[in-house]
């Protein structure tokens, strides 16, 4: 169940990832996140450093508010695992 939520919560950031309206240095920081939500350690411990990165991008000015709001669904999906 767990690992089909993690997968969900990638597929929306590869989609993320992909807009061709989002800045590079956030992509870059978007696939950070894919490869920490990838990573063979604890699934609570991906979670939460996920978090601090999206946290991050959300707080970043360059991101359009319609982008903020997907790294916020993002964030809601990750905080219900």
């Amino acid at each position: 169940m767990k690992n089909n939520q993690i997968k969900q919560v990638t597929e929306a950031l590869v989609d993320l990832k992909q807009d061709s309206t989002v800045p590079k240095n956030i992509k870059v920081k978007i696939e950070k996140v894919i490869n920490i939500l990838n990573e063979e350690s604890g699934l609570f411990l991906r979670i939460n450093k996920a978090l601090n990165e999206l946290d991050d991008i959300s707080s970043d000015n360059n991101i359009q508010s319609y982008t903020r709001t997907q790294i916020w669904n993002v964030v809601s999906l990750l905080e219900s695992i």
